[in-house]
């Protein structure tokens, strides 16, 4: 029997007071807890858990281009590897990195049941699948390895992993974080991207920057879910010493609802589209009805949940004799309608955990991105300079072949070889051993002058990468560029609204502004959507151009150009005008995929007679491949701010850079490859990170996208770009607009029923979701004919299937619901519809 241990020897017990013993052991349990579990350090806004999660999937290969692989691989790789804890915790803690409505911007992609925002727990892990989001993958781990961040020993000394991720934006601010450390809390606000390096910049260029110009360029935070800000005094005081108390509300809109199978009446109903961040849906909805059943609230008839996967919608009917503002009124103060976001912002500042202002939290990762951007730059310099030398070395032993095989063939072995090379040559021990690597076929003089042309370009980089440690200017410079192409790429526009931003009457969407068949006054004015020049006269033209100067496609198709003091908008019923300035061209897409430039002094003036068709001025192999125009525009000024957004009539979509047409020759610009007898039907200028994409089909139901790298990635011209939406039998687009915050849509049927409805009433979906359904059809036969926004359009042009033409106010349309048909303004004899539909400028009396 194996003899037993005597720990209890004479010498093995230390005395020790019990109330010292508990002070440190609990220390070290409180800070073990605070470092290692609870809170985020401020660097890469990461907890440990969350960290190791990214780094073992990068390990593994996840990239977004890769097929995803089961959670549980994923959850087995973290354990074994790097956080020893239960596996349904890290499962947990990969579960929030998919959902959409937890985190503002998801650093992995997931396929599978996740859970949703009623709660519902997601699949077991060995269900669901996992990998890497493009913004995760780019911008946090594209950079990583032991040249950029340190590295530790993990729990058993068997592995390395990094102490912090080289990450390229503050993920602390874009997607928040919270955790209850030993003593302390964090509750940290998801912020906007594109807001984030706005601030982010401002701060380079001015380190003393006031807290109140910070935060003009983030105002507030972002929070995924949507909803609004009441007030922004919270918000100010958490910025400002790291902690305040911010009030939500959801969005709520009233509708009226007709009931009934056969004597049908209207009732109006409260619809919640967005809740506050964090709050549970289903459990809302339970409350509201225990609230109605104990007679707590009154005046609700009835509540639904009619959300599906295009998006929230809470339906609560309100009794004959209920007040709307009043039952609002009551849902505000006695459920999660409203509620507060306590906001503790409190990370890891040099493993002690700080409470932080907004511009401390910048400054910090400021610090962070410039010391790795300085380890990064060092290393590159380090293996280019070690390249050129050994390169240096190659063309010079290519110079002094005769020496240099003269001594090969007469050395014994390939180490004197080498002595002979360094005492001969003075080569260095690197040269030497790249000479004797150097493979026969390098001997050749095409081999020769890559090696010059890749010393050259070496010399070149070590230069500029001299420039960039040995300058602080230049290195802000480069990372300010940075930080704008990952805004380009992955910004989208903001979910959370303000109350400053916020138009008064949808905070409760009082009857006034409701669905109804009542026509409005006046069409409210829109920003301008095209990129406008300030006009100067050009003197090369005759008639000489003036601050007027347009060019113009008339109703009957004619192009031309003039001035608008010479008549050209009172002319004829005109359906597209731009301002020249000092363009020389137009460009013209057309459906095949290409653009081509139209010099503006070969369009004939107003006054001419002779006003070709569009397609008659494009080039001529151009016309005999029988290219047909889809859209037309001047170049804007601002090309580096814009994209060039593409749709074609099956539904594909892509953004092309608008610096790809900065250059332009006879034989013109692909824009987008195409297949299988698909057609280029859209195209115009988008502002990434800003605007939306609204898509219409003929079914009735829109699309609608934002403008980011997930869903419209920034493409070359020579791609065919990804599928939007995939369209059923029939069905075709009639309709592609770009949204900016509370605009409107104007929709239009066959049958003649139209309507205008708010953006914000779109669901926001993905690519290949089926979309919103936005018009009910009075008739069978009928479909949406187009979907337009104006612009400084008055008028629409109109023209049927018997060929008349007819020009319509666009007051006429009213507001209506999406569930509306809207009012009919013309009724046609059976069989003859509405054909053709182009918004107009002006029209002669």
């Amino acid at each position: 029997m194996a003899q037993q241990l005597d720990l209890l020897q004479l010498g093995n017990i230390v005395p020790t007071a019990l109330h010292t013993e508990m002070e440190q052991s609990y220390l070290e349990y409180a800070m073990s807890v605070i470092v290692g579990r609870a809170l985020p350090d401020v660097r890469d806004g990461l907890k440990p858990v969350h960290r190791r999660i990214l780094y073992a999937m990068y390990e593994l290969g996840l990239s977004p281009d890769r097929p995803y692989r089961k959670c549980a691989r994923v959850v087995g790789d973290v354990l074994g590897k790097y956080h020893p804890h239960g596996d349904q915790s890290v499962y947990d803690a990969l579960v929030r990195l998919v959902q959409d409505f937890s985190t503002r911007y998801p650093l992995l992609a997931g396929h599978g049941n996740f859970g949703s925002i009623d709660n519902d727990p997601p699949a077991a892990m060995r269900y669901t699948e996992t990998r890497l989001a493009p913004v995760s993958f780019e911008a946090m781990l594209g950079q990583v390895g032991e040249e950029t961040v340190d590295f530790t020993d993990n729990f058993d000394g068997s592995q390395q992993e990094p102490v912090v991720l080289p990450v390229q934006l503050p993920i602390l601010l874009l997607n928040g974080s919270s955790g209850i450390a030993v003593g302390m809390a964090t509750n940290m606000p998801p912020h906007n991207l594109g807001e984030v390096v706005d601030g982010l910049i401002a701060v380079i260029d001015r380190p003393e920057i006031e807290d109140e110009k910070l935060w003009k360029y983030i105002p507030a935070p972002d929070f995924p879910t949507g909803g609004e800000i009441v007030d922004l005094d919270g918000v100010r005081q958490a910025y400002k010493t790291g902690r305040g108390s911010i009030p939500m509300r959801g969005i709520v809109h009233l509708e009226v609802l007709q009931v009934g199978k056969k004597r049908k009446r209207d009732i109006n109903a409260l619809v919640i589209t967005e809740l506050p961040y964090q709050v549970n849906k289903a459990a809302w909805i339970e409350k509201i009805a225990a609230l109605v059943n104990d007679g707590k609230i009154v005046g609700i008839s009835d509540i639904r949940d009619e959300s599906d996967r295009q998006g929230m919608r809470v339906v609560i009917e309100l009794k004959r004799d209920a007040a709307p503002e009043a039952v609002l009124k009551v849902l505000y103060k006695k459920t999660a309608l409203q509620s507060n976001f306590g906001a503790i912002m409190l990370s890891l500042v040099d493993n002690q955990p700080r409470q932080l202002s907004l511009k401390q939290i910048l400054q910090e990762f400021l610090r962070f991105r410039e010391e790795t951007v300085t380890r990064q730059y060092r290393n590159e310099l380090e293996h280019k300079e070690s390249r050129r030398h050994s390169v240096a070395g190659l063309l010079l032993a290519l110079n002094n072949i005769d020496s240099v095989i003269e001594i090969l063939r007469n050395a014994p072995d390939g180490t004197t070889a080498k002595y002979q090379f360094q005492g001969e040559l003075g080569l260095s021990e690197i040269q030497s051993d790249a000479i004797l690597a150097m493979p026969m076929r390098r001997l050749t003089g095409l081999e020769k002058q890559k090696l010059e042309q890749e010393f050259e370009e070496l010399d070149g980089d070590i230069g500029k990468l001299n420039v960039l440690l040995n300058d602080r200017h230049e290195l802000l410079k480069a990372l300010k560029k940075d930080l704008r192409s990952l805004k380009r790429k992955f910004s989208d526009p903001r979910r959370t609204r303000l109350p400053d931003t916020q138009p008064e009457p949808t905070k409760t969407q009082m009857p006034e502004t409701t669905a109804t068949e009542a026509g409005v006054s006046e069409v409210p004015k829109k920003k301008r959507r095209r990129a406008k020049k300030e006009a100067e006269p050009m003197l090369n033209l005759l008639p000489q151009r003036s601050e007027t100067s347009h060019v113009a496609i008339a109703a009957d198709g004619g192009i031309y150009w003039g001035n608008d003091d010479a008549g050209i908008v009172s002319e004829e019923a005109i359906f597209y005008k731009e301002a020249i300035g000092q363009q020389e061209n137009l460009i013209v897409c057309t459906d095949q995929g290409k653009a081509y430039p139209v010099a503006i002094a070969d369009l004939p003036y107003q006054e001419q007679r002779d006003k070709p068709q569009l397609a008659e001025l494009l080039p001529d192999h151009a016309q005999r491949d029988n290219h047909q125009p889809i859209t037309q525009f001047m170049l804007p000024e601002n090309l580096e701010e814009l994209d060039l957004l593409l749709l074609t009539a099956k539904g594909k979509i892509k953004r092309l850079a608008a610096t790809e047409l900065g250059s332009f020759t006879s034989r013109g610009l692909s824009l987008i490859k195409l297949k299988d007898k698909d057609s280029l039907q859209f195209a115009f200028f988008v502002q990434p990170g800003e605007d939306r994409v609204a898509i219409a089909v003929s079914s009735g139901r829109v699309l609608h996208l934002p403008i980011s790298q997930s869903e419209i990635p920034v493409q070359g011209r020579t791609s065919q770009g990804n599928q939007a939406l995939k369209l059923r039998f029939n069905e075709k687009i009639v309709g592609c607009e770009s949204l900016q915050q509370g605009e409107e849509i104007f929709l239009l049927s066959e049958e003649g029923y139209g309507k205008r409805l708010e953006a914000n009433s779109l669901r926001l979906g993905r690519r290949g979701d089926m979309g919103n359904h936005v018009m009910r059809f009075e008739s069978k036969t009928d479909l949406l004919l187009t979907m337009f926004i104006p612009d400084t359009e008055t008028q629409l042009w109109l023209k049927d299937s018997k060929d008349q033409v007819e020009l319509m106010g666009l007051d006429k349309f009213p507001a209506a619901s999406k569930d509306s048909s809207g009012r009919r303004f013309f009724k046609f004899t059976k069989g003859d519809r509405l054909v053709t539909a182009h918004l107009a400028h002006e029209s002669s009396q």
